[in-house]
């Protein structure tokens, strides 16, 4: 853009501005076509998409192998994917050893009912062992109690045994045909219930973390690709696989209709609530009763599962509510509105009508068509969504910062940042009593943890991260705290989310607007049983300004810098609970 193109330098404004901002005439903003929306915070879902395959369900999986040896003399079952019901008959099996059984039987048994009175009891004693023993045998070698009640009946033994199907299902392989000779143990049929199929899924671990079982998924199967299938979370494998780096998560499905053929591909899509890892609402389950094994089965009353027969759980000891929850809200803009280059990100704010202000910002997740902003940006404010690149050029033709030159921009707004630590003297300390009081001490103890780790140059475990967050959103919906509490709390539960994922450099940025509401939040609101002080210290060297944190103890461990300047600050003020 030269001299005479309808951009224009600031003029009127402060320097800093000057150095922050261009000016857009409505000529430029037509030609450019420039467009702006609001920066709006709402509930947000990530959608995690991920490709797996359709697999038999294995709890409903049988082979169908000999009791004996003997040749297969007849198979009704004669190819693979005929349907059987229960207890259909399979195939015949000749069996000499079987037809020495059944007589062995029936001569123990004839020789007991000819005993009378005068036969000593040892001796009846014995043939009744015998009689019972030979029995059993029969059942070892695969006959049915109803197979013997006939024997005992017609008194004639037989050489064939007919092998009947112990579930209902499809056969899916058909290992031996007539004639063959097999040996006991030898499969010879595998059947499958296809009533339910698996979805075998392979996530990463950050993403089936936050998963839980009987989740519901949706999927579409590359077969049938205009149809969408519901299925639930049925098992979130407890490791991590060393070699993909990928964790397996198994989804259910009815299929009554025999529509999933196992061997099918199938893209799933499961929702997951952002800004939120305490209990989740889920209509269908919500004061309902679950099967450990069978998410599918769910009833509104105990009992047990009629697959596996375990008993039914309540889904709460999964996470859901029996009453709907108001979901942390997160701040949200349209996905074209952010400029990204490599590990920086930036936005046009227009803060006057055609002054367009660059910005860095820190970003969350990306959605389908949005994009979180954990930092950097307010509600309300109008970024630029089309003809950013344009408005990004004329900043680099002016000299101005601009997305390939982000510290510039960084560098500059710490000029704009006012000197010295928070003020927090106008505050007034209201202690809470009960639950309320428990959960802002746990808040603040969570919080130091993530300082220590900070101030020892470690990056931010997730366990100290989960912790600090679930802490924060307990508040969140606190009914005694007041609207700015809450806000406080939900802004320390935002900014902690991800906190874990990042690099030292990237969580030192993130624990600053963190540490600002916890000292807000430890000014205003202690619980009534507190008995820690708390110590509010300053770095004057923070990049950008706002170098404050909380600690509970002397000496001073900086968070900001670390071994590099652990012991630079000051102590501001002591943060003394109202001690009973």
């Amino acid at each position: 853009v030269l001299e005479g193109h309808p951009f224009e330098r600031v003029g009127g404004g402060s320097q800093i501005q000057d150095k922050l901002a261009t000016k857009i005439t409505p000529a430029a903003r037509r030609l450019a076509q420039i467009e702006v929306a609001p920066a709006s915070r709402r509930e947000v879902d990530v959608e995690i998409e991920t490709v797996g395959a359709l697999a038999v369900d294995e709890s409903r999986l049988a082979t169908i192998s000999a009791y004996i040896d003997g040749r297969v003399e007849k198979m009704f079952a004669d190819y693979t994917g005929v349907r059987v019901a229960k207890n259909d008959h399979l195939a015949n099996l000749y069996s000499p050893s079987l037809y020495a059984a059944q007589v062995e039987y029936l001569q123990s048994s004839r020789a007991l009912r000819q005993m009378n009175d005068r036969t000593l009891e040892a001796v009846r004693e014995t043939q009744q062992t015998l009689v019972k023993n030979s029995r059993q045998k029969l059942i070892e070698l695969g006959m049915t109690e109803e197979q013997i009640k006939e024997l005992e009946e017609s008194e004639s033994a037989k050489s064939r045994l007919t092998i009947y199907s112990p579930i209902g299902g499809t056969v899916l392989q058909k290992l031996v045909k007539e004639g063959d000779y097999v040996k006991a143990g030898d499969p010879i049929y595998q059947i499958a219930d296809l009533s339910t199929v698996w979805l075998m899924l392979e996530l990463f671990p950050e993403e089936a973390s936050r998963i839980r079982f009987g989740q519901q998924v949706e999927a579409e199967v590359q077969s049938m690709p205009d149809e969408v299938f519901m299925g639930r979370v049925a098992f979130i494998d407890p490791t991590v696989n060393s070699q993909t780096r990928t964790v397996g998560v198994r989804v259910e499905f009815l299929n009554l209709q025999g529509k999933l053929r196992p061997g099918d591909y199938a893209t799933a899509t499961i929702y997951i609530p952002v800004g939120s890892q305490g209990e989740v609402y889920d209509s269908m389950l919500a004061g309902k009763w679950i099967s450990p094994m069978h998410p599918q089965i769910i009833r509104d009353e105990p009992g047990d599962c009629p697959i596996c027969g375990m008993d039914l759980v309540p889904t709460s000891e999964y996470g859901f509510s029996e009453e709907p929850i108001e979901r942390p809200e997160s701040l949200v803009v349209p996905r074209s509105a952010v400029l990204m280059a490599g590990d920086d990100s930036v936005v046009y704010v227009e803060k006057e009508k055609g002054v367009c202000e660059i910005r860095p910002v820190t970003m969350g997740p990306i959605l389908e068509e949005e994009i979180v902003i954990l930092s950097g940006l307010e509600e309300g404010e109008q970024v630029a969504v089309s003809g950013n690149f344009l408005i990004d050029s004329q900043m680099q033709l002016e000299g101005k910062p601009s997305l390939i030159d982000v510290s510039r921009a960084v560098e500059i707004q710490a000029e704009q940042k006012t000197d010295g630590p928070l003020d927090l003297s106008e505050l007034i300390l209201t202690t809470y009593d009960g639950d309320t009081g428990k959960r802002l001490e746990a808040l603040y103890t969570a919080y130091l943890p993530v300082q220590q780790q900070l101030a020892d140059d470690k990056a931010v475990s997730e366990e100290a991260a989960s912790g600090l967050r679930a802490a924060a959103e307990s508040l969140v919906n606190d009914e005694q705290l007041e609207g700015d509490l809450q806000d406080l709390a939900n802004e320390i539960a935002s900014a902690s989310e991800h906190l874990h994922h990042m690099e030292i450099a990237k969580a030192r940025e993130s624990f600053k607007p963190i540490s600002h509401a916890v000292l807000r939040l430890a000014r205003q609101a202690r619980g009534s049983g507190a008995e820690e002080d708390y110590i509010h210290f300053y770095c004057p060297m923070v990049e950008g300004g706002g170098g404050d944190w909380l600690q509970a103890t002397e000496p001073l461990l900086n968070p900001y810098w670390g071994s590099e300047m652990l012991h630079c600050g000051e102590n501001v003020e002591s943060l003394e609970a109202m001690k009973k």
